[in-house]
């Protein structure tokens, strides 16, 4: 499974928006284009104002990717997500994904990154509750 590791983008003092998402492709065929434009999007935000640091984990057979990222605010990861490449890239996406589920919680930027497992556990509790609802 692919990782890039977290990385650093910026400083911040306090509570930070950690944004964390699970996105799964509808075909292994859609794999290779879902995860170029998912560096293209990663490498946006590494540069995005606000970001504090992400990461990029990709199960390329499980057609599965994870993202985490820190934000000084939700004002910085909204303009990020509304700001090209991203805006764009999402949008001739979405035909291809299959599901998608996004988790946002305050984390004191001291604590930064986040670890893996806590991702997938606050991600699986999401999906857990879509379901039941």
């Amino acid at each position: 499974m692919p990782t890039i590791p977290w990385i650093k983008t910026g400083d911040h003092d306090g509570e930070a928006v950690v944004m964390a998402s699970r996105l799964e492709v509808k075909s292994l065929r859609h794999v290779p284009r879902f995860f170029l434009k998912s560096i293209s999007v990663w490498r946006q935000a590494l540069r995005s104002p606000g970001a504090l640091g992400v990461s990029l984990r990709a199960d390329l057979t499980k057609r599965t990717f994870w993202t985490v990222s820190a934000w000084s605010d939700k004002k910085a990861v909204y303009a990020y997500a509304a700001a090209e490449p991203h805006k764009t890239t999402m949008r001739k996406l979405r035909g291809v994904m299959k599901e998608s589920t996004f988790v946002f919680w305050q984390a004191d930027a001291g604590t930064l990154p986040i670890d893996w497992t806590e991702i997938e556990r606050r991600i699986t509790a999401e999906r857990d509750a879509e379901l039941s609802r």
